[in-house]
């Protein structure tokens, strides 16, 4: 079966001046009334970009300002998955093509900056022209001139009905904000001072031997808190306070080691920041553990001889009864 020719195509290679190559693309050009892009060879011919990062190129610089063209609106546009897409991006990206910057709007929102450089070189050896569209902020629209001032003419007045009495009053409008607005507290705020390190009264030799062998030791029962000489050395006085107050070593190192932050960033902080928030108290003395003293309270009695009450310890006769027979004997 022969090839199918065009008529109209070869009329136009027919009128294409001088031989035609033997074989490769040969291009009809046909000038572009409207709707068509500039684009520069290095970019369609560009030697190290993927076909995918030049085809979003050519598309990106022939949209108008303001289209967006992230991830997301260029993979809803074509085929290609959001993974290809956004490797596209990033060539275009270390190739000087586009910058992608965030920015805070006067609103505080903070957005993306999409910019497309169709000249990478150019704009870095300071040739570039403004685009016919501004990419940053439209530009100060002038004021329009103050219009004449016109008298109004004259207009007739004409009296209002009188209103027809209402079967009942309207109610009082109240006013939408009746309450005080609340005062939202500022950011820069102060912040409340920290607790200082605690300190033993007197840091005695034995206790500094002691409290510089439990933190060095903490990595031996926690890999994370590893400590160095200056934070052994500055951690040493907080420790010593707890020993102080006699908490034994292991009570020590399980509350030091117990529940720690995955990961931790800063090992002497957690370290001190524990040390400092929970320093038992002191054990209580011999005196605040003295037994409280209580009132002794003698139970009421009644007599066996005139059946009456007394206080006594146990039952028996009253006083009267028990002086009765010395008075009878005087």
């Amino acid at each position: 079966m022969a090839t199918q020719h065009d008529n109209a195509l070869t009329r136009a290679l027919a009128g294409l001046p001088g031989p035609l190559p033997p074989s490769g693309v040969i291009h009809v050009a046909v000038p572009h009334p409207g709707r068509f892009t500039i684009v520069g060879n290095h970019l369609a011919q560009h030697t190290e970009l993927s076909l995918t990062a030049i085809g979003i190129g050519v598309h990106i610089q022939s949209l108008p300002t303001g289209s967006e063209v992230g991830i997301k609106a260029l993979a809803s546009r074509f085929t290609e998955g959001e993974t290809r897409i956004a490797a596209a991006l990033r060539e275009l990206e270390a190739h000087g093509y586009l910058s992608r910057t965030r920015v805070r709007l006067a609103n505080g929102r903070l957005v993306t900056r999409t910019v497309f450089c169709n000249q990478p070189g150019a704009a870095l050896r300071g040739g570039m022209v403004a685009a016919p569209v501004p990419l940053v902020a439209p530009a100060a629209v002038p004021a329009p001139a103050p219009e004449p001032l016109v008298a109004p003419a004259a207009v007739p007045v004409v009296a209002a009905p009188a209103p027809s009495p209402s079967p009942s009053p309207e109610p009082t409008p109240v006013p939408e904000e009746s309450h005080p607005p609340v005062r939202v507290p500022s950011r820069t705020a102060p912040k409340a001072a920290r607790r200082p390190l605690p300190r033993p009264r007197e840091l005695t030799p034995e206790l500094r031997q002691t409290a510089s062998a439990i933190l060095a030791g903490l990595r031996s029962h926690a890999k994370e808190l590893v400590l160095s000489e200056d934070d052994v050395e500055a951690l040493v006085p907080g420790v010593a306070a707890w020993l102080e107050r006699d908490a034994h070593p292991d009570t020590i190192r399980h509350a030091l080691t117990t529940e720690l932050p995955q990961p931790p960033k800063h090992p002497a902080k957690i370290v001190k920041h524990r040390l400092t928030v929970l320093l038992p108290p002191p054990l209580p003395g011999a005196q605040e553990l003295a037994p409280v003293r209580r009132t002794l309270v003698i139970p009421l009695q009644n007599c066996d001889g005139c059946d009456r009450a007394f206080r006594a310890t146990a039952p028996g006769h009253c006083r009267g009864c028990r002086n009765e027979p010395t008075a009878t004997a005087a």
